[in-house]
């Protein structure tokens, strides 16, 4: 009997300590799962934030690049040297070199149609292209064929991975020859490894192409397709004969504990792919650690914990809202100068036109001043040279406006004149308007002189793309109205056409990225004309008079 007491004694206890930890273990065990589902789900929500992010900084990248062989395409020294004049040869290669230093281009040379390279911007080096025939590369062929087309592969001479962009050279129906621009992504591949656990770029075959980790390069995805692949074709690009699987383990466990979470997004060129992996151990970690706390604690200090929880996940919130931010304002920034690089490629031609006029005309009272100068017409000579002056500085005024238009980065907003913005949107498309035919009617002198608080090279984007969308949708024989007016702390500048005005279908969505009615164009113009507004603290807003359409700037007063 005391035996049996004893043992009642301690059997309550004891399946009440046993219940106790067969509760504590499976709260832990419940805890460890969910912290580590809803840290599971944390990152990969920061991860399609950040892939998208990097697409569009990969996108803003290469459309500035191909920028450049579309304009070069229709360079009328280009087409010269093509079609048989070789003095323009040195002058090519310096130019094609400097405007590789100033886009950051690996290379920009000029072939002819059987693919020998006749000019090149490293005309200079012991590696230059000039002489060298790349009629064998799939990005000739594939451009003479189609007008445009891109690869990546390994450079010929310099061993070094870039993306090639070419651009068919045309003369009416004759073929003359391709544009091409290298592009190498060193610098963009040393970001990818400062910021993040692995970057990639994939192709439509599942090849890695760019990479943050260079031992990935020429490795594949997809090691199914390995079989069907041409090892000639694959030495001549890649420089390796067989394709081989991408080092990583299914688990990724050359690179982290836990499964790396992956995001994915499609990118130009057409079947690309940029991959982003992100090692989610450290918010596995911090959060099975704080649930491991709440267990520990229990309901003593539920509320405290529940209060550091809280206070925890704000901090966090904000710091991802400010990292976001911060990605975003340089998005933002990579596309007013992609817009503004767009800009400037549709205006070039007609600055070229602009200024080729004025240089013909100085050569010729050169040579006339000369002449009088030979017969003792001293004074006649004098009046020719003081017209090359005028000439010369017509010159400059157009280079000036065009290199400021061009300039990258936002300057803070300053007191201005509108009338600079005014002058300098209506120098750079003087050539465009005149071309067109329609008439251009310029606001009051006196209201033009109107001090604002703004930017100038933003004001100016704003104004040339609303001035553009005008002549698009203008006949030759139309007005477009640039008018100016004061209304209170803010002044208005409009730009109004007598085209078929704003269909009612779009007019609600006008400003939303990627609403257009052009058979062209991305449709951001408008949307990143009033994200410009917006940053100087005035408005873009859209009208819809009896006809036509009328756009007009907001812009505070200084």
């Amino acid at each position: 009997m005391p035996s049996s007491s004893k043992t009642g004694r301690w059997y309550l206890p004891g399946l009440a300590a046993i219940a106790f930890l067969l509760v504590g273990l499976l709260a832990l065990v419940a805890i460890d799962r969910a912290m580590r589902t809803a840290a599971l789900g944390e990152t990969r929500a920061s991860a399609e934030a950040s892939v998208a992010i990097l697409a569009a900084g990969l996108e803003s990248e290469l459309d500035k690049f191909s920028l450049v062989p579309r304009v070069l395409a229709a360079d009328p020294d280009v087409q010269a040297l093509l079609s048989g004049s070789p003095r323009r040869q040195d002058a090519l290669n310096r130019r094609l070199s400097d405007l590789a230093g100033q886009t950051g281009a690996a290379a920009i040379y000029l072939m002819d149609n059987q693919g020998l390279t006749r000019a090149a911007s490293n005309w200079s080096l012991p590696t230059s292209f000039v002489g060298s025939n790349y009629g064998f590369r799939s990005y000739f062929t594939d451009a003479i064929e189609q007008g445009s087309s891109s690869e990546f592969a390994l450079g010929t001479v310099s061993r070094r991975p870039g993306l090639y962009i070419a651009q068919r050279v045309q003369s009416g129906a004759r073929t003359l020859g391709v544009i091409a621009v290298k592009v190498e992504f060193d610098r963009l591949e040393q970001n990818w490894r400062e910021a993040e656990a692995g970057v990639f770029v994939t192709d439509a075959d599942g090849v890695v192409l760019i990479t943050s980790n260079p031992e990935w390069r020429f490795h594949t995805t997809q090691p199914e397709m390995a079989g069907q692949r041409d090892p000639e074709q694959d030495q001549l690009r890649f420089g390796v004969s067989s394709i081989e699987t991408v080092p990583l383990t299914n688990d990724h466990a050359s690179l982290s504990p836990n499964r790396l979470v992956e995001q994915a997004q499609p990118v130009s060129p057409g079947g690309w792919q940029l991959h982003l992996l992100v090692d989610p151990t450290p918010r596995l970690s911090a959060a099975i650690a704080n649930g491991r706390l709440i267990v520990l604690l229990g309901l003593v200090f539920a509320l405290a914990v529940g209060g550091g929880l809280l206070y925890w996940n704000s901090r966090r919130e904000a710091r991802i809202e400010a990292r976001l931010a911060e990605r975003t304002a340089t998005l933002r920034d990579q596309l007013l100068q992609a817009n503004r690089l767009a800009t400037l490629g549709q205006v070039t031609a007609g600055i070229g036109h602009e200024i080729r006029q004025p240089v013909a005309a100085v050569r010729v009272y050169a040579e006339n001043g000369e002449r009088l100068l030979a017969v003792g017409q001293s004074s006649a000579a004098a009046e020719n040279f003081g017209k090359i002056v005028g000439l010369t500085a017509r010159i400059g005024e157009i280079t000036e406006e065009l290199l400021r238009f061009s300039r990258r980065g936002a300057r803070d907003p300053r007191k201005m004149p509108l009338g600079e913005a005014i002058d300098g949107a209506l120098l750079l498309l003087r050539d465009r308007i005149a071309r067109h035919g329609a008439k251009v009617v310029h606001p009051d002198p006196r209201l033009a002189e109107t001090v604002v608080r703004a930017e100038h090279v933003r004001l100016e984007q704003v104004l040339v793309n609303l001035l553009q969308n005008a002549l698009d949708a203008s006949r030759a024989d139309q007005q477009i109205a640039v008018e100016v007016a004061v209304e209170g702390e803010h002044c208005l500048l409009s730009v109004a056409d007598q085209g078929p005005g704003i269909d009612a279908a779009v007019r609600a969505a006008l400003f939303q990225p990627f609403t257009t009615t052009k058979t062209e164009g991305l449709g951001l113009g408008l949307a990143i004309s009033r994200d410009i507004m917006r940053g100087i603290g005035g408005e873009l807003r859209a009208e819809s008079p009896a006809s036509g359409a009328r756009f007009t700037m907001v812009i505070p007063r200084a």
